[in-house]
């Protein structure tokens, strides 16, 4: 992923995507280059039109919720009983 990021991050820039760049950028990140990788990379790249790729893809997905669907259900039981039980002592205190 990260050699993909770089070549992403070097479009954005305006720099052209060749090994040479590319290799500079994952350097400069920390990453040891694998020269292999790097030019299989800008081979893929080659006949792709970044720039097109970028616009038809999702920017953000939504994100999964974590928290349980029946939780707000689960809370309106107890307040519910507890008007039923104030009907009952109601109820109870008229008799």
């Amino acid at each position: 992923m990260e050699y993909l990021h770089a070549a992403i991050l070097l479009h954005n820039a305006g720099k052209p995507v060749n090994e040479d760049n590319l290799t500079k950028v994952l350097t400069a990140a920390g990453i040891n280059a694998d020269s292999v990788r790097v030019k299989a990379l800008v081979a893929s790249l080659a006949e792709v039109n970044i720039e097109e790729a970028l616009k038809s893809t999702p920017a953000i997905m939504p994100a999964v919720s974590t928290a349980p669907a029946e939780a707000p259900a689960a809370e309106a039981k107890p307040s519910e009983e507890k008007k039923k039980e104030d009907e009952k002592k109601k109820e109870e205190e008229a008799i």
